[in-house]
């Protein structure tokens, strides 16, 4: 079970938008490869920052409005998200401590 809760189109702007924390949220689709890698990168980060950070994932294939909305060409892409805006996004499956350097700055 994954630690990082589904949004879809509907609830994103309630889970993300509105969220109190910062939000971290990982752009993915079940066919993707690379998706697949970071996954167990995005959970960890879920651990590590309980509390602190919020990480959700939104399939792209399932909620197309939020991915063009944000412009969304390549996955996964994670984008950080403060008081409803995004401030910052890593494109790709990358290292964790990437992934944390970028997330301290918005904590």
């Amino acid at each position: 079970m994954s630690a990082a809760a589904q949004v879809t189109d509907s609830t994103f702007e309630q889970e993300v938008l509105n969220s109190e924390l910062p939000v971290l949220v990982d752009f993915w689709a079940p066919w993707c490869g690379p998706c697949r890698m970071v996954a167990p990168v995005v959970d960890e980060i879920s651990e590590q920052y309980n509390g602190k950070v919020k990480v959700v994932k939104v399939n792209t294939d399932d909620n197309p409005k939020v991915a063009s909305q944000y412009g969304i060409r390549s996955i996964p892409t994670l984008m950080i998200f403060k008081d409803g805006q995004r401030v910052d996004m890593v494109v790709g499956a990358v290292p964790k401590t990437t992934l944390a350097n970028t997330l301290e700055k918005y904590l």
